[in-house]
């Protein structure tokens, strides 16, 4: 019976004696090894009352029976939620009661915090360890190595992806067959991976960034993954060699510059590096081009619609853009009062419209409403721009725009002049309370090695290139930017550290005794 998503990625690979996954170690699993593996946790997953449609939430670590595990999630039908492995038991707690998991897959280590989760829900709770091992492989080794596909159209769901929940409570993002395969079918063109592609995959793999673009690539090209837990500097510089391609987020390629072993030399055998999940900083995509010969390649997603934007393989890929719409999406920037498109070259908010967008938020209509409009338009909450030559800016998100005695601030033109500046690692710019302006520009340094930045000289250099009511107010050093696992600063974090700076402290009592 026909199930697009698992016919295209995984079925065509039936039999193959392929490589598919390659460990740090050199052990590989080749593609029928790898089919068997998801048919037995497939009949499994049915054994414990699975059913298609419904959803099974899995925190474990990154190893080659979790993806499996998604494997045999999409060939029976049933709704993929992973989770990321930091979450505590209150976090996991929400996702589970909120998508109404059926089962929760998690490392042995958690299940005693865990039980009482799945209890409340109604969930079953079974365990898979880093090495594969736990309760639900024990079961899975007696099952048939062969598993009645189930039928599945494009428009069926095959994955929840819940959004970080930076502005109130996590959204489950319902992502359709149809989702995942047109948008991988586009990276593979456009990025020109064929089956003598090897892909250095260090990511996560409870992120999109990981699961539904690297790995969901290679099995639609027929490449193979050199399948690392984590990101390990020797090790990947050890594997690259024998790697054709790598996907990381940019503190990869800041630490693969930082060591010395990492040369031109080192790099021959590579054709595509891609960047992404944070922005990639203009200074580091020239530092790699001139240490490797290389050019990084970003490209621009999201939770709710995978990827939507790729500076181009062939042509220029223009330090600081997200480059163009991928085949079959479409882009515009809107004035986020009136919805109107704005004149190009000028800053709004992004809309993204095409068969990668997501079917809308679980359990959440009115969310959905506001955010997906009749016309299939997705309001995306980032801010570009387009410029004249068609590359797409991302300035920012629009909860961070800063609104200072009525003007509006984009933080990332402020940014930019910061990161320019001698010593300056990278900044992050926020708006915080004032008296007076209602918000006001606060600058977040962090030095590049021992430097001494002077602060005072920063600000009046950038000034000179800036409207004063644009000015930062305050210039702060910080060791490092706050970051979420995928790389991304955590501006709201640096908010909340320095919302009271500019506030005057409550005035005491009148009838406080005096001192």
């Amino acid at each position: 019976m026909p199930n697009p998503l698992f016919d295209t990625l995984f079925g065509q690979h039936q039999g193959k004696t392929t490589s598919f996954l390659q460990m740090a170690d050199g052990s590989t699993i080749t593609h029928n090894d790898f089919l068997e593996l998801a048919a037995q946790y497939a009949n499994l997953l049915v054994q414990l009352g699975v059913q298609p449609g419904d959803r099974i939430a899995v925190q474990v670590a990154k190893s080659p029976q979790a993806v499996a595990v998604y494997a045999a999630c999409v060939q029976a039908g049933i709704v993929f939620l992973p989770l990321n492995t930091a979450y505590t038991a209150d976090e996991v707690s929400y996702f589970a009661e909120n998508s109404g998991a059926r089962l929760i897959l998690c490392d042995g280590k958690r299940s005693e915090a865990l039980e009482p989760v799945a209890k409340a829900c109604g969930a079953t709770l079974e365990t898979m360890n880093a090495d594969g091992s736990g309760s639900f492989a024990m079961q899975a080794d007696v099952m048939p190595s062969r598993f009645s596909t189930v039928e599945r159209s494009k428009d069926d769901l095959a994955a929840f992806l819940y959004t970080s929940g930076t502005t109130g409570r996590s959204k489950g993002a319902m992502l359709t067959q149809g989702n995942l395969l047109s948008n991988c079918k586009a990276l593979a063109s456009e990025w020109r991976f064929t089956a003598a592609d090897s892909l250095l995959h260090a990511l996560p793999i409870f992120h999109t960034h990981g699961l539904f673009v690297a790995t969901n690539i290679t099995l639609l090209a027929g490449g193979k993954l050199l399948f690392l837990p984590k990101f390990d500097l020797d090790v990947i510089l050890d594997l690259m060699p024998q790697a054709t391609t790598m996907m990381g987020v940019p503190t990869f390629y800041t630490r693969l510059l930082g060591n010395e072993r990492f040369t031109r030399t080192a790099a021959q055998h590579m054709r595509l590096f891609v960047s992404g999940s944070a922005p990639l900083l203009a200074e580091t995509h020239v530092h790699f081009e001139e240490r490797t010969g290389h050019r990084i390649l970003e490209r621009y997603g999201m939770t709710e619609t995978n990827m939507n934007t790729s500076n181009p393989y062939d042509g220029e890929r223009r330090p600081g853009t997200v480059g163009f719409p991928l085949p079959g999406v479409e882009i515009k920037i809107t004035d986020s009062n009136t919805g109107e498109t704005v004149p190009q070259g000028e800053i709004g908010e992004i809309e993204v419209r095409g068969p990668n967008v997501f079917k809308g938020y679980w359990q959440m209509p009115e969310k959905t409403a506001e955010e997906l409009r009749p016309n299939g338009f997705f309001i995306t909450g980032d801010l570009g721009q387009i410029d004249e030559d068609g590359y797409l800016h991302i300035v920012g998100r629009s909860k961070d725009l800063i609104i200072s005695g009525g003007y509006n601030i984009y933080p990332k033109e402020i940014e930019l002049l910061l990161d320019e500046e001698e010593g300056v690692l990278e900044s992050a710019v926020i708006g915080v309370p004032h008296p007076d302006f209602g918000e006001t520009v606060v600058g977040i340094l962090v030095a590049e090695g021992k430097a001494d930045l002077d602060l005072d000289g920063i600000k009046k250099r950038i000034g000179a290139s800036l409207a004063r009511f644009k000015h930062p107010q305050r210039l702060v050093v910080l060791p490092e930017l706050p970051r979420n696992t995928m790389g991304k600063v955590q501006k709201k974090e640096l908010r909340e550290q320095f919302k009271d700076i500019f506030m005057p402290a409550l005035s005491p009592s009148p009838n406080a005794p005096l001192t």
